[in-house]
This record gives C-alpha cells, structure tokens and sequence, in this order.
C-alpha cells in the first residue's frame, strides 16, 4: 500500500515538473519569436514563401497600403480559389510589413439594379475588367459579374491588378493556376508602381519611318505608369542617348539618359553614325527592344488582290549579328493564324463578310517558363519573319516566342496572293516544326565598332568610345514591327488597345508582352524573376471521383471517425494497464 502511495506521489511530482518545463519552454519560445521572426513552408514549391524581391520590397514600406478585393460573395468553385490564394497571399505580405492592409468586398451586394450598375461602371472607370457568368443554380441559369481585380491605394494615389489572366485556348483550370502563380508579382509589381518616387526614362526612337506616336499610343501610355517615356530623333547626336557628367571634381563620364529604348518597325536605313551612337549606348549598359521587320508585306496592298512582300534593308544585320541574332529576310506562314474579315458575297446592298485564317498573321503561344512570357495570353502577329541565333562568346540566348509546329517559311521576294484562303493548304507544306521569332540577348557585348570606328568620329575624345559593355546587358529581338501597334477604330477613328483586335472581339497578350520585355530590361530589384514561378496543378482524376464519388465520400467522412475512435480505445487501454495494480 504505501508502495502504491509513493508511486502515486511520483508520478504527481513527474507531471507537475513536466507542467513548468512546459510552461517555461512556451514562455522562452515566445520571447525569442518576438525578437528572430522566421516562417516555415513545407509545401514542394514553396508556394507560401516570398521572393527576396518582395521581402526587401514590403519590409521598406513606410506608409500604408490598401488593397480593396473585390472578390466576395457566393462565388463559383474557381474565384473562391482565386480569392482565398488572394487572402494568404496578402496575409504572408502582412507577415513582413504592419502597413500592408486589405479589405474584400461584394460589387454586387447592392440590391439597388442601378446603383449596382453605377458601382459597376465606375469599377470600369478605374481599371477593372469585369467576367460575365452564367450560372446554373437547381435548374435555373442566371447571369453573374465579377470583378477579378483589387485596386491597390497609397498615399491618394490607386493602381488598378486583374487578377484573372485570360489565355485564349487554355483550360480553365490552366488558367486559374497561372493567375495564382502571377499573384505575387501583381500585387508586389503594383505596389513598386505606386511607391517608386522617381520613374526611370525610357525612349521611343524616331528618325528611320518607325511607327507613329498615334500607332504606339497604348503602349507609350500603358508604360509611362511605370516610366518617363520620351520619343527621341538620334540625328548624330551625341547627347541624344546620352549626357556628360563629372565622375569627379577632374574628369567628366559619359552616361547613358536611358534605362532602355525601344525600336519599333523602322522603314529607312540607318546610317552609320547613329547605330554607332545606338553600340555605344549598349556598351555603356543600356537596354534595347528591337522590333525589326526584314520583309515589308502591307495587308492593305491586299484590296487589289495580291502584293509582294519585299526585303526592308534598315542596315541593322551587321550590328544585330556582331550582338548574337541574324533575322531572315522571310515571312512565317502558320496554320495556327489570325482570321481576316474578306467579302464572300452581297447581300441586298451590304457586302457579306467571313472570316479566313491568314496564314501570314501567326497568332503565338508562350510556351516557356521565362518572366517575360510565363503564363500570357496568345500574341497577335502580322507579316512576321524568323530569327537565326548566332555563336557569340559570352551572349546567352532564349527564344521566347516561336511559331506553331505547323508552320513553314517563304523567302523574299514573295508574292502573297490573297486567294490562299479560299484553298483548303496542304498540310505536308507546314512540317518545319516551331520558327523562332523573338530571342533574349544577355551578356557582355562586344562593340560593332571595334575594329571599325567611322573616320569622323574616330578622333571625337567627345565619344568616350568603349570596345565592350561595361556591365552585363539584355536586348530582345523580335521579327515583328506590328507586335507593337495598335489597331485604329475603323468608322470613328479612335485608337483601341493594344492587343485588341476589332475583326475578332478577340484581346491577345501583345500589351502585357511589350510590359513584361521593357520591365524585364529594366528591371533591377529582381522583382520580375517572380514571373517565372510554378505552381504544379494536382487534379482530381475526374474519370475516378465520378464513378467512385460514393466510396470517397463515405471514406472521408467515416474514416476519419472510426480512426479517431481506434486511436481512443488504444490509449484508454494503455492508460489502464499502466495504472492498475
């Protein structure tokens, strides 16, 4: 008995001992979570954890930063998703900084049809694109509007995210999945946007026939939110890309004005003199979106029935080739292509339109896990010509964009002939396999000009001549001027968005692709790295939960129950044992 007493006491004295320890070891990990902050993911690609971009990003806040959500309400299965990936992301940013808040609200809440209409357009007003849905409810279908989007304040400036990245073709659960791997660099992206205080300069060229300020206007208005956009004539001056500044209270350095410049669709040759001012503004570090035509095709030539896509000689081969590409003096035909509205026939007074494939206007799919081309939308192109990488010490390359495995390439001069649409193509012509037609230069270049400096510039101490870049550089070479023109309202005259074409209804991802390239060019927090990440789909096999819905919804329902209860019974039994005399 008294052996059983001094157990008992034992036993007692080993459970309050162990009560303190407890107690003591909650208290001291609480003291030091206060001071050392770390969080833990444990999922496979770490969808939970932030890039150091974002880190740096949100912890330098130092005022407050509203995102209003406006993704609430009896939504469907997959904005629920959207929302909930939403609200943990926001979460893990406000895990890093006090200033990040949110709030998700309802559009359609309001009873009132017009005051909810009102609600609506002013939604549109500021930026957000809205979803028309039907739904079908216990038999019954009705229509529901969503907006996909959050529009992010701080300090009485607002910058509107869509959240929904529409891709022609895909699946919706493809879809979803990449609009829930760009969260982070959305919001993140939005809010740099909003806090930079001074924008970096970019520059429009001019000078050689490239497009028009009219034609570029959606772009030059969609980038100056993140840029100082100028349009800029080279006409041999040195200044023009660049300016003289003192290194010290001694010596004066030539700079770059520019973080990057775009070439856009240029008609005339350059001369010598500025591609050496263009070498020389790469050599000192900048950045260059080349959008190159090597054959000059016009759609509008087609109203006689035919036109001849010629070679456009602008004199870039030699620059382009000595940084890494060659474009091709051809034009990609693909069956995967735009269709084009052309008379078939008269009805009473009007003209009978339909639609043909033109097998000129390539319509691209990214396919590549790179940031600038992750998860977009299909890129309209028009008259596009393939590019050849070149074997450059130093220069990596990365295709981004390439035609479909169904396509082919015919050399200029060509002859297109618009009465191809009206012929069924034959197939065993489009067997070349994927073209491409955008590629990614990085590395450190080498000037064009080293061995060969023009005789009026060579003794210019003005120059400041480099042989090679000073610093690692990036420059994109697409074989398409129009990848970056947008298209003119035809009875009004107005411009359209870019990307937008009027023919079809139908918006492709040439705007964000032109973002993406000039942010990726610019960008050096790192923060454009995030569009590269992955998140793996883990579908439920839909052919198993169909014909095994009964099974799976009774094991998890009752096992979990019946797993419990195992777990009970066993304990009970070893409590009893341990405890009976």
């Amino acid at each position: 008995m008294i052996h059983m007493i001094d157990k008992k006491k034992n036993i007692k004295r080993t459970n309050i001992i162990q009560l303190i320890l407890g107690v003591i070891i909650l208290i001291l990990v609480n003291v030091i979570s206060y001071y050392v902050f770390t969080r833990l993911d444990l999922t496979a690609e770490k969808r939970y954890s932030l890039s150091p971009a974002t880190k740096k990003l949100v912890k330098g806040l130092n005022d407050e930063v509203f995102f209003k959500v406006y993704l609430e309400g009896d939504l469907p299965s997959g904005f629920r998703r959207l929302a909930n990936e939403t609200k943990e992301m926001l979460d893990e940013f406000r895990a890093y900084s006090d200033n990040i808040q949110y709030e998700f609200v309802n559009p359609s809440d309001n009873p009132n049809a017009k005051e909810r209409n009102d609600a609506y357009r002013l939604l549109v007003e500021r930026g957000l694109q809205p979803t028309d849905l039907r739904v079908n409810n216990k038999g019954q279908s009705s229509q529901l509007i969503i907006f996909p989007g959050v529009i992010v304040s701080y300090r009485g400036h607002e910058v509107p995210v869509q959240l929904l990245m529409t891709q022609l073709g895909q699946d919706p659960e493809k879809v979803l999945n990449n609009s829930v791997q760009a969260l982070e660099y959305n919001l993140a992206s939005a809010i740099q946007k909003l806090i930079q205080p001074i924008k970096p300069r970019i520059a429009i060229i001019e000078g050689q026939g490239e497009l028009t300020p009219a034609e570029t206007y959606d772009i030059q208005r969609a980038l100056s939110e993140f840029y100082n956009v100028d349009r800029v004539t080279l006409n041999h001056k040195i200044n023009s890309l660049s300016v003289r500044l003192k290194a010290d209270s001694l010596t004066e350095k030539l700079v770059n004005k520019y973080r990057a410049i775009i070439i856009a669709k240029p008609t005339k040759p350059f001369d010598e003199k500025d591609k050496f001012l263009i070498d020389q503004y790469v050599m000192r570090g900048g950045k260059v979106l080349w959008l190159i035509d090597p054959v000059f095709a016009c759609l509008d030539s087609l109203k006689y029935g035919a036109t001849m896509g010629i070679v456009n000689d602008v004199n870039l081969d030699d620059l382009l080739f000595n940084y890494g590409v060659r474009p091709n003096a051809n034009l990609v035909m693909d069956l995967n292509a735009l269709p084009i509205p052309l008379k078939s026939g008269q009805v009473g007074n009007q003209p009978q339109l339909d639609f043909f494939p033109w097998y000129y206007f390539p319509i691209l799919t990214p396919l590549r896990n790179h940031p600038i081309v992750n998860g977009l939308n299909a890129i309209k192109t028009e008259f596009i010509s393939s590019i050849d990488t070149v074997e450059v010490p130093g220069i990596q390359k990365t295709i981004l964009l390439t035609s479909s495995p169904y396509s082919r390439t015919v050399n200029a001069p060509v002859y297109i002939d618009i009465d191809i649409v009206k012929e069924k193509p034959d197939e065993r012509l489009y067997n070349k396999g994927p073209q491409p037609v955008a590629v990614l230069l990085e590395g450190n270049f080498i000037s064009a000009f080293q061995f060969r400096i023009p005789p009026e510039l060579a003794n210019n101490k003005e120059l400041d001549f480099q042989s090679k870049s000073v610093k690692p550089g990036k420059m994109i070479v697409v074989g398409d001027g129009d990848i970056i023109k947008n298209q003119f309202h035809i009875s009004k005259g107005y411009v359209l968005p870019l990307g937008f074409d009027q023919f079809t209804r139908q918006t492709f991802g040439n705007k964000d692709f032109i973002l993406n390239s000039i942010n990726y060019l610019c960008d050096e927090s790192g923060l454009i790295s995030v569009r590269s990440r992955e998140l793996k789909l883990r579908l439920l096999d839909s052919t198993k939960t169909s014909k095994q819905r009964l099974f799976w919804q009774l094991l998890n329902t009752i096992a979990p129950i019946l797993l419990i209860l195992g777990f009970g019974i066993v304990k009970y039994r070893l409590r009893k044992r341990k405890f009976s005399c």
